[in-house]
C-alpha cells in the first residue's frame, strides 16, 4: 500500500462504469489504511450515469466544476474521456496535484502477470482474441481496460493473467504499469480534436513500453517503435519473428519462421485479422504460454460482431460481415490482401459522410470482385468499378447476390460508409446481413 502515503483526500472526475469502478476500488482500499480516504466525485453532467449507485459516504458534484475541490486534493483519478488539457485539471496539476487514471490505480493493485495493447485499429480484436487462446491454453485469463469491463473490475476475478486494452486516452494517465508484454499495432491519424498533432498522439500510445519485458511492435509501421527497442519482438507481412509466409501458394502464419497455420485454417478473414492473429501468438509466447495448446481456439475464432466476421460457410460460399467498416480505412483494411478462389460480391454503400472513395478503386482493381451498391450515397461508389450495379437497399442486392454466387465465391458486407440513412446503427446492419446469410443457407 506504499503508493497510498500520504494520500488521504481523493477526487474523482468523471462517472460512469469506469468512474463508479474507480469509486468501488478506492473504498477497497480505504478499509486497508490507518486512516480511510476522502472520496468525492466531479461530473460536469447534470444527471451523471451512476450518481444512484453512489453510497452516502461519497460526495458528488455533479453540473459543472469544483475547483476548491480539485486544488484540495491529494490525488484526482480523471475519466480517460477528460483531457489533462482541461484548464481545470491544469490549474489542478500546477496546485502540485498527482493526477492518474484507472490504468494507473490497477498497476498499484495487480500482482499477477499483465499483456496490453494499443494501437489506431485492431486492439480490441487482439485483446478479444489472446484472452480467448490463454484461457484455451488452461491459464485463467481476465479481459477487460478499454474493452469491456473497467480494469479494476478484472482485480475480483482472481485471474492468472490479465489482458488489457489500453486507449491513447488511458495511456496518458498511467506511468507504472508493469506488463509481461505490450503490443503497439498501428498508428494513423485519429483524435485529432484532443491531440496537437500526430507526433502527441504517437508519444502517447508508445507510453505502453515505458515498463514492459517485450515489446512488440509492427514492422511495416515503424511509428510504432519505441526509442529504446530492448526485447523487441517484430510482426509484419514478410518479415520479423512472426510474420506472414507464402508457403506453395498458400499464406502461412510462421513464428520463428516455423509455420504455424495456414491462413484459410482461420475463421476471420483479410490480412489485417492474420497480423492479428500473429500478435495473439507473440503475446502468448512472450507469457510463456504455448501456442499450440490454443490453436483450436484460433481456428475456431469468429471475431468481434461487425468486424470481418465469418457469419457463414456453406455449399462454398464464405459469407463475410464487415459491418463496422463506416469509412473508407476500415473497408480498405477488409480488402488488403484478400484471397479468395472464387469470385467477391461486395456490398458497400450508406451515408458516405463526404468520404473520397476513389481511394477504394486500387484495391478493387486486384480482386475479382463485383460491387453492389445501395443507399443514401451508393451511387457515388459505382464509378469505382466497371461491374458496379446500384440498390436501393442492401436486402435488394442479397437476393440478386444469392442467384449468382458459387461455391468458392465470397460474399462481404464492408460498407465504407455509415449505416444511419437505413439503420439504426452499424450493428442493425449486420445483424440483418448476417440473417438474410444464414437463410441463403437453406
Amino acid at each position: 500500500m506504499s503508493h497510498w502515503q500520504g494520500i488521504q483526500n481523493v477526487v474523482v472526475v468523471g462517472l460512469g462504469l469506469t468512474g463508479l469502478s474507480v469509486v468501488k476500488h478506492l473504498q477497497k482500499v480505504s478499509l486497508q489504511l490507518e486512516t480511510p480516504l476522502t472520496i468525492g466525485v466531479i461530473d460536469t453532467r447534470n444527471a451523471p450515469p451512476g450518481e444512484d449507485k453512489l453510497s452516502d459516504d461519497v460526495s458528488l458534484f455533479s453540473g459543472g466544476w469544483n475547483q476548491e475541490w480539485l486544488n484540495a486534493a491529494d490525488l484526482i483519478v480523471a475519466s480517460p474521456g477528460i483531457a489533462l488539457a482541461t484548464p481545470e485539471l491544469k490549474q489542478a496539476k500546477s496546485a502540485g496535484v498527482t493526477i492518474v487514471g484507472d490504468i494507473e490505480l490497477f498497476a498499484w493493485a495487480v500482482n499477477k502477470p499483465v499483456l496490453a495493447i494499443t494501437g489506431s485499429n485492431g486492439k480490441s480484436t487482439v485483446t478479444d482474441l489472446t484472452g480467448i487462446m490463454a484461457n484455451a491454453a488452461g491459464i485463467k485469463t481476465a479481459v477487460g481496460g478499454n474493452i469491456g469491463v473497467p480494469a479494476l473490475e478484472l482485480l475480483d476475478a482472481d485471474a492468472d493473467l490479465f489482458v488489457l486494452e489500453l486507449s491513447s486516452f488511458q495511456l496518458e494517465t498511467t506511468s507504472s504499469l508493469r506488463l509481461q508484454a505490450a503490443a503497439f499495432l498501428n498508428l494513423s491519424e485519429d483524435h485529432m480534436d484532443r491531440y496537437e498533432g500526430m507526433h502527441d498522439y504517437r508519444e502517447a500510445k508508445l507510453r505502453i513500453f515505458a515498463n514492459a519485458k517485450y515489446k512488440i511492435v509492427n514492422g511495416d509501421d515503424q511509428a510504432t517503435y519505441p526509442a529504446n527497442t530492448q526485447g523487441l519482438i517484430e510482426f509484419a507481412v514478410n518479415k520479423g519473428q512472426y510474420k506472414l509466409s507464402d508457403i506453395a501458394g498458400e499464406s502461412w502464419l510462421t513464428c520463428h519462421d516455423k509455420p504455424v497455420l495456414a491462413s484459410n485454417e482461420l475463421s476471420i478473414v483479410g490480412q489485417h485479422n492474420m497480423l492479428n492473429a500473429l500478435v495473439a501468438m507473440a503475446l502468448l509466447e512472450a507469457a510463456d504460454i504455448p501456442v499450440a495448446s490454443a490453436l483450436e481456439a484460433l481456428k475456431s475464432y469468429r471475431g468481434l460482431d461487425h468486424r470481418c466476421q465469418v457469419v457463414s460457410r456453406r455449399h462454398g460460399i464464405t459469407w463475410v460481415n464487415d459491418s463496422k467498416a463506416t469509412n473508407v480505412a476500415s473497408t480498405l483494411a477488409a480488402l488488403k490482401g484478400l484471397r479468395i478462389a472464387g469470385r467477391l460480391h461486395l456490398l458497400v454503400g450508406g451515408n458516405g459522410k463526404g468520404a473520397d472513395f476513389s481511394e477504394l478503386a486500387p484495391a478493387l482493381a486486384l480482386l475479382d470482385v463485383d460491387l453492389y451498391c445501395f443507399g443514401a450515397d451508393g451511387k457515388q461508389l459505382i464509378p469505382l468499378t466497371a461491374n458496379s450495379v446500384y440498390f436501393d437497399t442492401m436486402q435488394q442486392a442479397i437476393s440478386v447476390i444469392r442467384q449468382k454466387a458459387k461455391s468458392g465465391d465470397m460474399v462481404m458486407l464492408s460498407p465504407a460508409c455509415a449505416s444511419l440513412d437505413q439503420f439504426a446503427n452499424f450493428m442493425q446492419r449486420g445483424e440483418v446481413f448476417t440473417q438474410l446469410a444464414l437463410d441463403s443457407n437453406e
